[in-house]
């Protein structure tokens, strides 16, 4: 079970640090992922990292300014994010799957239940 939290009211430029915490004994071996989805559009996928979290991609449109870590000893993983603009908006969403280097949805087969980012002056 994936638990995302930290989501909010951010201003542009600003930061924000999502986190996403997970139940059971296998987090270590899964890869994490996160999406989103914003108003009227499709979910995408914006970062994942595997299980031991030494290897981590990103979509184009984050790279550079997210990062996203994980503290297995916590069962957590945290997208931190910066440089925050409007098309970042969106709920974001946390899952768990067996592909680190997957960035489709299909390849995850646990999901939180988001967290609302606003990106907005």
């Amino acid at each position: 079970q994936l638990q995302a939290s930290g989501g909010g009211l951010v201003q542009p430029g600003g930061s924000l640090r999502l986190s996403c915490a997970a139940s059971g004994r296998t987090f270590s071996s899964s890869a994490m992922g996160w999406f989103r989805q914003a108003p009227g559009k499709a979910r995408e996928f914006v970062s994942g990292i595997s299980g031991r979290g030494n290897f981590a991609h990103y979509a184009n449109s984050v790279k550079g300014r997210f990062t996203i870590s994980r503290d297995n000893a916590r069962n957590t993983v945290y997208p931190q994010m910066n440089s925050l603009n409007a098309e970042d908006t969106g709920i974001y969403y946390c899952a768990s799957g067996r592909r680190p280097t997957s960035n489709v949805d299909r390849d995850f087969d646990s999901w939180g239940q988001g967290t609302l980012v606003t990106v907005s002056s």
